[in-house]
């Protein structure tokens, strides 16, 4: 039998939270879990952006006891629409048309606005009895017993295993020596908030224009969440505009079916990337989420990537506490690295994929794409299967995905 010791969270964003209350709850209060980041200090969450959670992400939170606390701020995404256009077309036919449920009575997708989830998780945890530290993981001394972490309060916590959830630019990520991965791409996503005279009805739309996806994103209440990619350049130009000037931009792109629309909060352009780290794990260290991968956001499975880490990964080192094993050890985490690693390559392929063949002006690519669109649509099964892709729930789904606690 191992004796265990804590497990340490270097970053308190949706992956890192999630994560503290799925070990919690497998693990009960024998092992304490730490959650390390400056960021907990600001609360309420400033975070403008909203985030679309699959059907399987949204079982997890519903699983670890997050979900109540978002529900009735949380729009269901009742219906998709899939359009393929020129910016100055009249008309933006329909190709592809998603709707139905995953089960009965159970959306595809739920839009959650980031700062109710982040400030959801964190009263979570802290009702949970989680030990939440604003401040950093400064460093950390690894070896066969144990790893050391160091936090910026200049405390050192003997723990037996620490996970990287500390986004994109990783500092514990760099720190194991753990390369990536990936490019750039020339290409920013604008994210804005708009209000608008009629009811959305709970229909998400994705235009694919020669730039890049605009997609429109049901909020609670007469309002949408806009994801607009362009190349770099322009999205500097446009977030830069004025709002008079802003709002033909956005006028242009949204359409009137909605009436009347303006913007509610500053757009703000965030440059676009893709990377997979080499490895998801080191000597008692694993990356989850962002510090472990970044796709592009033309999917909408960004952050439900990150979720299916934390489900993985609770799964396996719950299941080896209860076994006994050192849920640090090098045969636990590799387990975890088999599970997320080849899916996370397939997700990074599709999106890459989709974004070379809709993020362009070619002429035959858009024929090819237009009937292989009219294709799906017109078979159900095939439509089934998308649908259910999407909601995470194919390949093999960990427990919490599924809704079931640990």
């Amino acid at each position: 039998m191992s004796v265990q010791g804590s497990i340490v969270i270097g970053g308190g964003a949706f992956a890192g939270l999630a994560l503290a209350l799925a070990l919690r709850q497998g693990l009960g209060p024998e092992i304490p879990v730490i959650v390390a980041d400056p960021a907990l200090s600001t609360r309420p969450s400033r975070d403008p952006r909203a985030t679309a959670i699959v059907a399987a992400c949204r079982r997890l939170f519903e699983a670890i006891g997050a979900w109540d606390d978002v529900r009735s701020e949380a729009q269901p995404i009742l219906d998709m629409v899939v359009t393929d256009s020129k910016l100055e077309d009249a008309t933006r036919p329909v190709f592809l048309n998603f709707a139905g449920d995953v089960a009965p009575g159970e959306p595809f997708a739920h839009m959650v606005e980031n700062r109710r989830l982040i400030d959801a998780l964190t009263a979570r945890a802290e009702a949970e009895g989680i030990d939440l530290r604003a401040t950093t993981v400064a460093s950390y001394d690894a070896r066969a017993e144990g790893i050391d972490v160091t936090l910026g309060d200049g405390s050192v916590i003997a723990a037996s295993l620490l996970v990287a959830a500390d986004g994109a630019r990783s500092k514990l990520r760099e720190r194991a020596g753990i390369a990536t991965h990936g490019w750039e791409y020339d290409q920013s996503g604008i994210v804005v908030t708009v209000g608008h005279e009629r009811d959305h009805e709970g229909r998400a739309e994705e235009h694919f224009l020669p730039a890049g996806p605009f997609a429109i994103l049901p909020l609670s209440g007469k309002r949408s969440s806009l994801v607009w990619t362009e190349r770099r350049a322009e999205a500097a130009r446009i977030v830069a505009l004025s709002d008079e000037e802003f709002h033909a931009e956005l006028e242009q792109r949204f359409g009137l079916h909605l009436g009347e629309v303006k913007a509610l909060d500053k757009p703000r352009a965030f440059p676009l990337s893709y990377f997979v780290a080499r490895s998801f794990i080191a000597e008692r260290l694993a990356l989850i989420g962002d510090a472990a991968h970044v796709i592009h956001p033309i999917a909408g499975q960004g952050l439900n990537m990150g979720l299916k880490d934390v489900a993985a990964l609770a799964e396996v080192v719950v299941d080896a506490a209860r076994l006994g094993m050192d849920i640090g050890g090098a045969d636990v985490l590799e387990r975890y690295q088999r599970w997320r690693r080849f899916d996370t390559m397939a997700m990074g392929v599709a999106t890459n994929s989709l974004n070379f063949l809709f993020s362009n002006q070619s002429t035959l690519l858009r024929t090819v794409r237009d009937i292989g669109l009219g294709l799906v649509d017109r078979a159900p099964p095939l439509k089934n299967l998308f649908i259910r892709q999407a909601a995470g729930l194919t390949g093999e789904v960990p427990r919490l995905l599924k809704g079931e606690a640990l």
